[in-house]
């Protein structure tokens, strides 16, 4: 990654490609609280962006808007090239809280097969081309031993595979994901980043991600959306996650440091009352909780 000057609101643009998502100066504001403003980014086919931020910084609002399930204040999203108005088949959405009875009986292709026609009211009717679809989708996840197991009895990275799936079954162009690492141990963890990695260039799908901890995402991440005040700074990860362009964001000094390949963001002494990520004591100051 090349260092350089960071890309504001009004300057999210991605490095190539055909262009999937843009999001043009989205601002939210629910009940007098500013939660967005002015966001603006754009995503392209084959790329992954960390939608990065603390909770409460807006993130899933954020998903939620291009989802088409808020609505902006002011500002527009637009998918491929079409105003967003409604849900679509266009995205692919795994959403932050997946809980299931494990005596539920709903097996992992039934719950991807939903991904096909689950909004749809009245049965369905079972095709070749249909279980195909499912197949290939829990296939390419590597889940396809998990077929006819239980989604409740799953492990998290597993039932992370298997709504991956679900997501991917009808081919969206653009996949969405609300903190899908949270909960998971640091091996399963990996395995669905580098998951997501893979996913994203085979099929070149655009991918946004969001997670509190910009850590397990390195290895795969092209870009950064980080969100802090209702604002966002996007670009290389060497160009946001800087003491000069996370200092602007939120309106007071902190530091980055790396440490083992890992980053952490560091509020000075003082400073910590206006950040608004949660905050661990590390003696001299106060550290932002990114790397966990």
């Amino acid at each position: 990654m090349t260092a350089g000057r960071a890309t504001t609101a009004g300057e999210g643009v991605p490095p190539g490609g055909e262009e999937v998502l843009r999001v043009d100066g989205v601002s939210v504001t629910i009940d007098t609280r500013e939660i967005l403003r002015g966001v603006t980014f754009s995503l392209a086919a084959g790329e992954l962006v960390g939608l990065i931020g603390a909770n409460g910084a807006g993130k899933t609002t954020l998903l939620r808007v291009i989802l088409g399930l808020a609505t902006a204040n002011v500002g527009t999203v637009v998918i491929d090239g079409a105003a967003r108005t409604r849900p679509g088949a266009s995205i692919g959405y795994v959403p932050q809280k997946f809980e299931l009875d494990p005596d539920m009986p709903l097996r992992a292709r039934d719950l991807v097969a939903l991904g096909i026609d689950g909004e749809r009211y009245g049965l369905t009717l079972p095709s070749r081309a249909r279980r195909e679809r499912v197949r290939s989708a829990l296939r390419a996840v590597g889940a396809e031993h998990l077929a006819q197991a239980r989604v409740g009895e799953l492990s998290g990275g597993e039932q992370q595979r298997v709504l991956i799936a679900h997501a991917l079954v009808r081919g969206p162009r653009l996949l969405l994901l609300d903190e899908p690492l949270a909960n998971l141990d640091l091996s399963a963890a990996q395995e669905v980043v580098a998951l997501l990695g893979r996913l994203t260039r085979e099929r070149q799908v655009a991918v946004l991600i969001s997670a509190h901890d910009i850590n397990p995402l390195l290895p795969v991440m092209d870009r950064v959306l980080y969100l802090a005040n209702g604002r966002a700074a996007v670009g290389t990860t060497d160009e946001v996650v800087r003491a000069d362009s996370l200092s602007a964001l939120y309106g007071h000094h902190v530091d980055v440091l790396r440490l083992h390949g890992r980053v952490l963001v560091v509020a000075g002494p003082g400073d910590a009352s206006g950040v608004d990520i949660t905050l661990g004591d590390h003696g001299d100051g106060e550290a932002l909780e990114l790397h966990e």
